[in-house]
């Protein structure tokens, strides 16, 4: 078979039914009351217009905090839960999730969906406010993994905030990265898909991290952090 060298093959509709597969593959993996709280915090999202994870992007965050053997973990962007949820299912049983949103309503929603997925109420440190505002008061080198899912304007800043927060051998992922393919569209884009490149581009030629780009979701940047 011919190997095409600096080009990406074109998805055809086999590689489309298995990005699918591997999209729903981790569905079902967790417990009932868990599934249910995630099925409770998409229904608020939906209402609220908010965007949640998907399932494969909520499998994969689960398996790298597992992987971290995450005790400390923070989160820009607490939405109603969804993936705080995944986030804490992968953590080791005493670990603390510490979640950053500018909104206390949204965060409000994410304690009824943690304590209904059966998660004691000192799992996790809810924090309203601003992220910017709030990542410079956190503890230096004091976490495992930091996920941002938050402003897409702000991400080289959370970026260079979660440098700051990690250990070495911590994990920093990025949510929403393809923007709805607009990333790699080479059409005129708005700001916050120039600013993604940006972010793109930074963590591919960090000598700090290792970097890799996961096709789940709406694209998963993730990057560990070298000791």
């Amino acid at each position: 078979m011919r190997q095409l060298r600096g080009q990406e093959r074109a998805i055809t509709g086999n590689r489309q039914t298995s990005l699918a597969f591997a999209e729903a593959y981790g569905a079902g993996t967790i417990d009932d009351s868990a599934e249910a709280a995630l099925r409770w915090s998409r229904d608020c999202a939906r209402e609220a217009g908010i965007r949640t994870v998907t399932t494969g992007t909520g499998a994969a965050l689960r398996m790298l905090a597992a992987t971290a053997d995450a005790k400390a973990v923070a989160e820009i962007g607490t939405g109603t839960g969804v993936s705080g949820i995944y986030l804490l299912h992968g953590m080791r049983p005493d670990g603390v999730l510490t979640t950053v949103d500018l909104e206390p309503q949204r965060q409000t929603f994410a304690k009824q969906a943690f304590r209904a997925a059966g998660f004691a109420g000192n799992r996790a440190r809810f924090i309203p406010g601003r992220a910017l505002d709030v990542l410079p008061r956190l503890a230096d080198g004091g976490y495992d993994l930091v996920f941002c899912d938050g402003d897409l304007m702000e991400c080289l800043e959370y970026l260079a905030e979660s440098l700051r927060l990690l250990r070495p051998g911590g994990l920093v992922c990025f949510e929403g990265v393809f923007a709805d393919g607009r990333t790699v569209d080479s059409a005129v884009q708005p700001a916050e898909v120039l600013r993604l490149r940006e972010l793109l581009r930074a963590v591919r030629e960090s000598t700090t991290l290792v970097p890799s780009l996961l096709p789940v979701g709406d694209g998963l940047l993730c990057a560990v952090k070298r000791g």
